[in-house]
């Protein structure tokens, strides 16, 4: 696998990753668990877009001083690209995530601990994917067109499915849940479990951040493809990545009391997945430059918020 990341870039980045996990889970046991304001989740969204663009521009003058100032703004620009894909279907989880926890009536007060714990889940399972997926392309060029056609696909479906309510009741892994193991039907504070050996039930808790993981590597199946069109390096396909996911958290308590206000952006989702899989499709035959990429995914994702805004969903019956 051909990668520019070399051992203090890998160190760099999980130093950054430690600490900020580190710093997150602290200051939220300093805080206890409470129910998160718009205005703290602000801050926090602010923080980690702050944290993301910092690491992007220190990857910009890093390798531009090692590889030459070209490489360096290309990969800088790869990295942004990848940033802004996976941030955007990021808001898809958030919306599957609200929809879980309003289904098992999530008390305010542990929708955080359920989200860090499901967090860190998706940075490893996304690491494995990443890797796996690099392996394959390393070895396979043919699978380019195998996930083109994939996202392809699938923002065809998404574009379909664009407002509908997906169906819980009927998930096939939530049934197996609930019938397969002792599940309680009421919350007992922040435990996942209780009791011990064979006399162990799980709270509803535990089941919601099972669905969690769940979710994202579901998503995680068509964002990570998505980041494999802009660039196959895998060591910014995982960082684009993981700074993404990393501020999901406070994204969802950003985002949580506006879902209906973004009505529209599921069919902007939908047109940046059939972008990028047509770009994959064409990579031999014409390689899109990056800037356009970039530029293009920005104003699918920034018209389709900017017109969810300026003409409201209309009030269900």
């Amino acid at each position: 696998m051909e990668t520019i990341g070399t051992p203090l870039l890998w160190l760099a980045f999980g130093g950054v990753v430690i600490i900020a996990l580190l710093a997150d889970l602290v200051l939220m046991r300093h805080g206890g668990p409470h129910k998160v304001s718009f205005k703290e989740a602000a801050w926090w969204s602010i923080g980690w877009v702050a944290l993301a663009l910092a690491f992007n521009g220190w990857l910009w003058w890093y390798t531009g001083q090692r590889f030459g100032a070209q490489a360096g703004t290309d990969i800088g620009m790869e990295f942004l690209t990848g940033y802004l894909v996976e941030k955007a279907l990021a808001v898809d989880n958030i919306f599957v995530f609200l929809m879980l926890f309003n289904y098992f009536a999530v008390p305010e007060m542990q929708r955080q601990r359920a989200l860090v714990i499901g967090i860190i889940g998706a940075i490893v399972l996304r690491a494995i994917l990443i890797f796996a997926g690099a392996l394959l392309l390393s070895k396979f060029h043919w699978v380019l067109y195998v996930f083109g056609a994939f996202l392809l696909f699938t923002g065809i479906k998404m574009w379909r499915a664009a407002g509908q309510e997906p169906d819980l009741e009927s998930n096939p892994v939530l049934r197996w849940l609930t019938g397969h193991i002792p599940f309680l039907r009421r919350y007992h504070g922040s435990a996942l479990w209780v009791g011990q050996g064979r006399r162990r039930k799980f709270t509803p808790l535990f089941i919601v951040i099972v669905m969690l993981g769940i979710t994202d590597v579901i998503f995680a199946v068509d964002s990570i493809p998505a980041i494999f069109a802009i660039t196959t390096d895998p060591f910014i396909v995982l960082t684009s990545n993981v700074f993404a996911v990393l501020g999901l958290r406070a994204m969802f308590f950003l985002l949580q009391g506006m879902a209906d206000r973004f009505h529209l952006l599921p069919y902007g989702l939908a047109l940046v997945l059939v972008f990028i899989g047509m770009k994959m499709l064409l990579i031999d035959v014409y390689k899109l430059p990056i800037l356009l990429s970039l530029g293009t995914v920005a104003v699918i994702i920034g018209s389709t918020i900017a017109l969810s805004l300026l003409r409201p969903a209309k009030p269900h019956a």
